[in-house]
Parts: C-alpha cells; sequence; structure tokens
C-alpha cells in the first residue's frame, strides 16, 4: 500500500496494530509477479501515474479491457487485453465460475469468491460520478472491442494546411479543428449496429483472414449500386463476391460478412462527394457547412478529412457553428426534459416570419434562448416593422417613379438625410449578411424602421404628405423618399422575412421582378452618404429630444396635450444658432409644434425658460395662439373662431382654394 495511505487503509480492516516490515520507492516494485486471488495465474505489478492518494490503498487491480488508461498500461506493458464480457454485460467462459451471470450479479458472486479465499480484509460501497447513456439513461460498460482504423498520419499536415484555407464562423473554430486534428491518431471506423451502412469486408471461413480488396469492393460497389446498401443483408457473402473468389491466405472458397457498419460520420462525411460531385446544378467544394458545435468532432472533421485524404483540400470554403437552443432558464431543449417549443408550434400561431425572425434576432455564436416570453417581444418587432412599410405602402399608392421623382439635389434636406440613413443601412445590412452576423441585420432593421423612420423622419413629413396638394414638389419629394425607402427596405428583409417581403412586393407599383427573392440586392447612389449633412441634422435631432423633455413636462404640468397645442421660443448660443438659423422656417414642422420662434444668439432667455440637457439651449414653452385647424390641426391665429365643424387656417385655405379663390370660412 501507499505510505501516506497506510494509517486509513490499516483503520479500515481493522489492523490499527499492524506493523511496516519494509517500504520501498514504487518503481522498485515494477515487475514485481504476484498471484491472482481467483485465478490460476500470475499478476505482474504495472506503474501508472493514473492511480491517486485520495483514497483506496494505492495499489489498484487493472482492466486493460475495461477502461482506457487501463487498455493504454496493457499495451504499455503487453498485458493480455481480458474481456470476459459479452455485449450483453454477461460473463463469457473467460469469466470462469462467474460465466453467464449478469455483470451487476457477478459483482456480488466475485466480493463472496473473495471471501472464500479469504482474500478480502474489507468491503463497503461508495457514490461516484459514472458515465450514462444519454438516450436511455442507463450506466455505460466499457469494453475493448475488435475495430477498424483508419489512418491519418500520412496526411495529417495537409489537412492542418487546409484547416487554415477554410473560413471559421466564429473564428475560434480554426483552433479547435487545428487542435483535434493535430493531436488525433486514427480513427475508428466500424460501429457496432444493426442498421446503417455496411462494411464491406469479408472473412475467409477456413483461416479468418479479413478480405478487403478492389475485386471485393468493386462487387460490393456495383451491388448497391443497382439495389442500395440493404442489398448487402439480403444476400450471402458468396452471392456478392465474384464467382470462383478465393481467400488469397489460404485458397479457401468460404466467406461470411463482417457484422459491424460504417461510422455514420464517415457515412455523412462523404457526402459532399456523393452530392456536390454528382449534380450538375452545384459545385465543389461547398460555400459554407452549417452545423452546432459538436460537428467539429463529428461532421466537420469527417468531411474535412475525406476530402483531404482524396482530394488534397477541404469540401468547403466556410463552416459556420451555432450553439444549442435553450429555454428560458438557460437549460438546453430536448424531448426528455419535455421543455422544447415546436417550430410548427411557433408557425402555427405566429407565422413562419416570426419564426424567422426569432432566428435572426440571436447571436448564434452562443446558446440561443427560445420562451414564449421571447416569441412575444418578437411579435412586437415584426409588429413594428411591418407597420412602418405598411404606411409606406399606403403613402405612395398614387406616386409613379418615372411620373413624380424629384431628383435628389431637389430634395429637401430632411429627405436627403432620410436617404443618407438609408444608404448606411445598406452598407450594415450588406456587411452584416456577408459575416453572418444576422442578429446584427434585425438590429439594424428594428431601428432604422422605428427610430430613423416612425420616431423621425416620418412623423416629421406627415404634413407634407397629408395636408399639401396631391403634386406638390414638396409631397412629391416625400414619395420619392418613401418609395426608395420601401424598396430598398423590402429587399433587406427578404432573407429573413421572405413572406412578409413577397406580400410587400406583391403591392408595390413598381417592381423589376415578379418575386421579390429575384430582386437584385439593392445599391444606392454615392451621393446619398453626405457625412456633412449627417451631422447637423445630429446636432438638430439632438435639439428636439431636449424639446420633446421640455414638451414632455409641460402636458404634466397641464399647460399642452398634443405637441401640436405648443408654441416654442429657442435662445441658443453661437454654435447651436449658426446650425438652426438656416432652418427657421422649418423648425416648427421639424419639432412638430404649431409655432417655433428661433431668438438671436445674444437674447437674453425669457423669464421661467428652461436649460436643457443640450449644452447652450434655453426653451421657453408657451401655448399657440388661435385656433386648431381642422384639417392640418396646427394652432394658428388664422383659423375663424365661430365656424361649424372648425375652420381652417390660411394655409389650408390657400391649398384647397387657391390663392385668387375666396375661402368659404372667409368674412
Amino acid at each position: 500500500m501507499a505510505a501516506k495511505l497506510q494509517e486509513a487503509v490499516l483503520k479500515a480492516i481493522g489492523a490499527e496494530d499492524a506493523e511496516c516490515c519494509a517500504v520501498f520507492k514504487g518503481n522498485e516494485l515494477e515487475g514485481v509477479v504476484c498471484r491472482h486471488p481467483l485465478f490460476s495465474r500470475n499478476s505482474p505489478v504495472v506503474l501508472a501515474d493514473y492511480v491517486t492518494l485520495e483514497q483506496g490503498s494505492g495499489c489498484v487491480h487493472t482492466a486493460p479491457g475495461h477502461g482506457q488508461e487501463d487498455y493504454e498500461t496493457g499495451l504499455r506493458y503487453k498485458l493480455p487485453i481480458f474481456v470476459p464480457m459479452d455485449d450483453r454485460g454477461v460473463f463469457t467462459e473467460e469469466g470462469g465460475e462467474f460465466k453467464g451471470l449478469r455483470y451487476d450479479k457477478g459483482n456480488a458472486a466475485v466480493n463472496e469468491a473473495l471471501k472464500r479465499e479469504k482474500a478480502l480484509l474489507s468491503l463497503s460501497t461508495i457514490n461516484h460520478q459514472y458515465p450514462h447513456c444519454w438516450r436511455c439513461k442507463e450506466e455505460v460498460i466499457f469494453r475493448a472491442t475488435e475495430q477498424w482504423f483508419a489512418s491519418i498520419r500520412d496526411f495529417r499536415d495537409t489537412a492542418l494546411q487546409a484547416v487554415k484555407d477554410v473560413r471559421w464562423i466564429p473564428a475560434w473554430g480554426e483552433g479547435r479543428m487545428h487542435n483535434m486534428i493535430a493531436e488525433r491518431r486514427d480513427w475508428c471506423i466500424s460501429r457496432q449496429r444493426l442498421w446503417g451502412v455496411p462494411l464491406p469486408i469479408f472473412y475467409c471461413r477456413e483461416c479468418a483472414e479479413p478480405v478487403l480488396l478492389p475485386e471485393s469492393i468493386n462487387a460490393v460497389q456495383e451491388l448497391f449500386r443497382h439495389e442500395g446498401s440493404d442489398a448487402w443483408f439480403r444476400y450471402t457473402a458468396e452471392e456478392i463476391l465474384p464467382a470462383g473468389f478465393s481467400c488469397l491466405a489460404c485458397g479457401g472458397h468460404g466467406f461470411c460478412k463482417e457484422k459491424d457498419i460504417m461510422d455514420v460520420w464517415f457515412d455523412s462525411g462523404s457526402s459532399h462527394a456523393a452530392v456536390l460531385g454528382n449534380r450538375e446544378e452545384l459545385s465543389w467544394p461547398a460555400d459554407l457547412y452549417l452545423e452546432g458545435s459538436d460537428q467539429f468532432r463529428g461532421w466537420f472533421q469527417s468531411s474535412l478529412l475525406t476530402a483531404v485524404a482524396t482530394r488534397g483540400v477541404p469540401p468547403f470554403r466556410g463552416v459556420l457553428c451555432h450553439g444549442w437552443v435553450v429555454d428560458g432558464a438557460g437549460k438546453k431543449m430536448s424531448k426528455s426534459l419535455g421543455n422544447v417549443i415546436a417550430p410548427e408550434d411557433i408557425i402555427k400561431n405566429y407565422g413562419a416570419d416570426i419564426l424567422r425572425l426569432w432566428v435572426s434576432s440571436a447571436d448564434f455564436t452562443s446558446d440561443v434562448h427560445l420562451s414564449n416570453g421571447i416569441i412575444q417581444q418578437l411579435t412586437e418587432v415584426y409588429r413594428k416593422i411591418r407597420n412602418t412599410c405598411r404606411f409606406l405602402l399606403g403613402n405612395t399608392w398614387d406616386y409613379q417613379a418615372d411620373l413624380h421623382a424629384i431628383p435628389y439635389s431637389s430634395l429637401e434636406e430632411i429627405d436627403r438625410w432620410a436617404l443618407y440613413r438609408l444608404f448606411k443601412l445598406v452598407q450594415k445590412t450588406a456587411q452584416a449578411y456577408e459575416s453572418y452576423e444576422f442578429h446584427q441585420v434585425f438590429h439594424a432593421v428594428h431601428n432604422f424602421a422605428v427610430v430613423d423612420m416612425s420616431n423621425l423622419y416620418l412623423n416629421i413629413v406627415k404634413d407634407r404628405l397629408y395636408v399639401l396638394n396631391e403634386n406638390d414638389p414638396s409631397r412629391r419629394a416625400v414619395q420619392t423618399v418613401l418609395e426608395k425607402v420601401l424598396h430598398t427596405l423590402t429587399l433587406l428583409i427578404t432573407p429573413v422575412l421572405s413572406f412578409t417581403a413577397e406580400e410587400i412586393w406583391s403591392h408595390m407599383s413598381y417592381r423589376e421582378t415578379e418575386s421579390v427573392l429575384l430582386a437584385d440586392w439593392p445599391k444606392l447612389p454615392a451621393e446619398y452618404e453626405d457625412e456633412a449633412l449627417a451631422q447637423r441634422w445630429d446636432t438638430i435631432f439632438r435639439v428636439r429630444e431636449s424639446i420633446n423633455a421640455v414638451l414632455e413636462k409641460g402636458r404634466r404640468e397641464r399647460l399642452i396635450g398634443n405637441s401640436l397645442e405648443a408654441m416654442l421660443e429657442l435662445y441658443p448660443n453661437e454654435r447651436l444658432f449658426t446650425v438652426l438659423k438656416d432652418y427657421r422656417d422649418q423648425l416648427a414642422a421639424i419639432f412638430i409644434v404649431s409655432a417655433c420662434n428661433l431668438r438671436e444668439a445674444d437674447e437674453e432667455p425669457e423669464k421661467g425658460s428652461t436649460e436643457t440637457l443640450e449644452a447652450g439651449l434655453f426653451i421657453n414653452l408657451k401655448r399657440a395662439p388661435g385656433s386648431k385647424c381642422a384639417r392640418c390641426w396646427m394652432i394658428s391665429p388664422s383659423v375663424p373662431e365661430q365656424t361649424q365643424d372648425g375652420g381652417i387656417c390660411a394655409r389650408c385655405a390657400g391649398i384647397l382654394y387657391g390663392e385668387n379663390r375666396p375661402s368659404p370660412f372667409s368674412d
């Protein structure tokens, strides 16, 4: 026993008073021959670095046929690989007196035999972690069995170079695959299963020599070509092999078939040859292999090895690896746990595009969460994107680009800002799609639809859309932008929201292809990318945020209700005044109030003005004078006070009746 475990061992066997006879170093005992306690054979002492001082005696039995480490030790010391148990967990004839016993009953029988031989000093049980089958949850028995192997030594270096030539998504996949191949020795290609693709190997009945020759392989190949792999089980070995075939070793003519099947990873790893190599519409290698992170040991690696072994290059240009789908609590979804949300249920209740939107919303490089709550949230996101597109579609109903389009140079600045944001959206989504960062597409499109469009641009230009004459150049300018945004945005969402995009496409006045799925990726003019304009409007929108805060405060204090009931007096510093002065006539529309007066930079703010978060700006909020126009809803002094069903302002009267036609609401 180990010296450091002496006290614990003696206590366990009730021999605390025993004395130590001698002390040796472990390597001095290497090769000492002991007598097996139950069988008439010798047992040599061997050394292993995986025996620890945590428990036991420091001297343990080894079973080369029933454990990975013991197997390797057995190979090192040339011990027999003793496996006295069949694939049912029952002791074979090699088990001697325990033949026919199942392993659990055999354990008890071995203990009794040790007691009988007075070789058992103490017996106790412990609880410890032990491998279990992931499917049936039963414990796993390890046995050494005869297997077929394929060596990768001759092309390992080529395979490692191939790993470098592949685009890995995420990038850490390259290192993971490199390490797996660099540390791999042989590939075990046989499996003990009743189903699968059989190994095309025969054995001579006379000398048991395996037969794996070009003639036998070709015979199996031709059989499978005409009847499929199930033919292996329908015919005898003699019926499959060529007539007169004989064993090269002994000349025998009787053969039996291999019962093991091919490793399924070898099977699926050859799919690139079966699929890409046999279809005219496809090309070899594949652009992308897509699977979960467990496939670095499986499909990804087997495909790489089979391709490199036969063609010298990888079968794919890129490999994308994703995480697992987990529930709201972070547990991996599985049928056995009962926490699976079936895709067909999501499609039935919410539609296929909601499922597709969920896929795009998550960073798939790590585990992806899925719950009913998440689906509900994404439904709201989808509704906002859809409603934005519906607004764009509804407000271009009377627009035809060849008749009504306004040149870019004639658009108002807010219109050109919207096209700038659209240009940036195309850039960002294109880059995200190229990088397979679909969650970036999700966030970019959502932000554009809700913030850039709904909250800002569309909110500001509604007055031009609804109030101006239908052919007013300012209204057509807005429609020019809306049509460009609608067309481009529809193309951008097509890879994700394909059904919604197709529906939008079918209602558009202009579409270059019958289906949106056949259209090209959008290309916008470089003039849309106006950074100087964008910087100016960033300042204006920061001012707008400060104004919205003041308006909200006015609503809480019941000074105003709707923002159109407000009139603003702005007192900017020199920096802000320089930016805002060129937009003096547009400020009321930009801030969606009925009136907005921009004071000079050196004017003292009126008493009661609010200092805003935007440095150098004071705002005085007042209630707009006048009455509400029944048409544009602006508060204006030009609205007659006493009219049936409300009056309209001078601007609306001019639009409706022309400058030279009297308004029916005038005196």
